[in-house]
């Protein structure tokens, strides 16, 4: 039996909730830009302090409804800025939220909000609201659904003027560490979603311990990421807490169609992405080289990066040869694809599925240190994850701090730690199973 464990590095604080990372990230650096918003060609920066204040005004609406402390709010909605928004705003007010995937169908959609028993859900389109509108009536428990397109922000903001600063301090201060935090359903490709139980404690303690590790990703000065991958997914949603806790300035870009010119206004320092975004980014700019007959040129210089990479990640002397191409290729090919993807990535956190090492290669020598990790929902996203300074191609690197891994004799990966959720929701059979 194989077994890795890697102590916490930031003490333990069985008192702390998500909503403390945004008060002290508000208390240290008021004025950092938190987010950024489109704004005509470009973005407009939202403070820490700024976002905290939008957040308790919409708390504060919530409560105005009725929304009780540990009381269930479904989401349906987009990766936007109004996401991350409505995300802490519920977790001010003392609320549990149940993010539900923009493309799921009624009747996931019914499955969802009837297992978890939420009592209320925020929609963001017409779309969603008439995905909605076919299951309603299966669902007695669903007393208000709110509609973002229809003003919805706006009108519970108006709708919450009347609560006072002091009774939402009062609400975000009640839940501890060991209480949900939020309720995540799984995919449901093995069978019926189950919903993970995940705490405060798993995303606080995951957060202030991944930011140590992963420090010269998230906490450089000037660090930034635009978020495209969906924030119902917990990989997203914790990398969205995660950048609220170092300070990482976030943008949003839910159309993939439009990433690349997204990419290059917002001009990230690090992604977080999926294989098939890499492989997106590599198959566009091979095509776009073919249209313009210059095929062969790119697919020679992708020969020449991924040997490049190869040769000196295995710490041995680059052919005179092998530099002069690679230096030819660097002034024609890979610094238009960084510039593509805004001239300043120099992270990407990949997960979901192996990414292939010749994708890891390539982008290696456009300057782009692909991190992959290994984690699942019930484990808040990651598990393991590769380090800037300890980072293998073709692996999923060291478990992060906190974390204990093993491999058992008949093959099952085991995780425990501060990441492990709670227990799956209505389901003690399956809890049972899985611990």
């Amino acid at each position: 039996m194989v077994q890795f464990e890697v102590p916490a590095v930031v003490p333990a604080d069985p008192d702390a909730n998500i909503a403390d990372l945004l008060a002290k990230r508000v208390q240290a650096t008021p004025d950092r830009p938190l987010f950024a918003v489109p704004d005509g060609d470009g973005w407009r920066d939202i403070t820490a302090a700024d976002f905290e204040t939008a957040v308790i005004a919409l708390a504060k609406g919530f409560v105005a409804a009725g929304i009780q402390p540990g009381e269930k709010v479904g989401f349906l909605a987009r990766t936007t800025y109004e996401w991350t928004l409505v995300d802490f705003a519920l977790f001010y007010a003392g609320a549990v939220m149940v993010p539900i995937y923009e493309t799921s169908s009624p009747s996931q959609i019914q499955w969802i909000l009837e297992d978890s028993g939420a009592i209320a859900l925020v929609v963001e389109s017409p779309e969603h609201f008439a995905r909605l509108d076919e299951v309603r009536g299966d669902l007695p428990l669903l007393r208000e659904v709110w509609q973002l397109h229809l003003g919805a922000i706006d009108s519970l903001t108006a709708q919450g003027a009347s609560v006072t600063d002091a009774e939402i301090e009062r609400l975000r201060n009640i839940a501890v560490g060991s209480d949900i935090a939020t309720l995540i359903y799984t995919s449901g490709s093995t069978g019926r979603p189950k919903g993970c139980v995940l705490t405060h404690s798993n995303f606080v303690e995951l957060c202030r311990n991944s930011a140590t590790a992963l420090d010269a990703v998230v906490q450089t000065p000037g660090s930034s990421t635009l978020l495209f991958i969906t924030t119902a997914h917990v990989f997203a949603r914790f990398i969205s807490i995660l950048n609220i806790h170092a300070g990482v300035r976030t943008g949003h870009q839910p159309d993939t169609r439009q990433l690349l010119p997204a990419l290059g206004s917002f001009k990230p320092t690090y992604l977080l992405a999926v294989p098939r975004v890499f492989e997106k980014v590599y198959n566009s700019a091979e095509q776009k080289a073919e249209a313009g007959g210059k095929g062969k040129i790119f697919r020679a210089a992708a020969d020449v990066a991924i040997q490049h990479s190869k040769l000196v990640e295995e710490g041995k002397s680059i052919p005179i040869g092998t530099k002069l191409k690679f230096a030819l290729f660097n002034k024609l090919v890979y610094s238009k694809l960084r510039e593509a993807m805004g001239g300043r990535v120099v992270y990407a956190v990949s997960g979901s599925a192996p990414l292939g090492s010749r994708l890891g290669h390539f982008f290696h020598s456009l300057g782009v240190v692909i991190l992959e990790g290994y984690g699942l929902t019930e484990t808040t996203a990651p598990a393991t994850v590769n380090l800037a300074d300890k980072s293998k191609i073709g692996t999923v690197g060291p478990a992060l701090p906190g974390v204990g891994v093993r491999l058992a004799d008949d093959g099952e990966i085991q995780v425990r730690g501060i990441n492990v959720f709670k227990e799956y929701w209505n389901n003690p059979e399956a809890t049972a199973e899985a611990f």
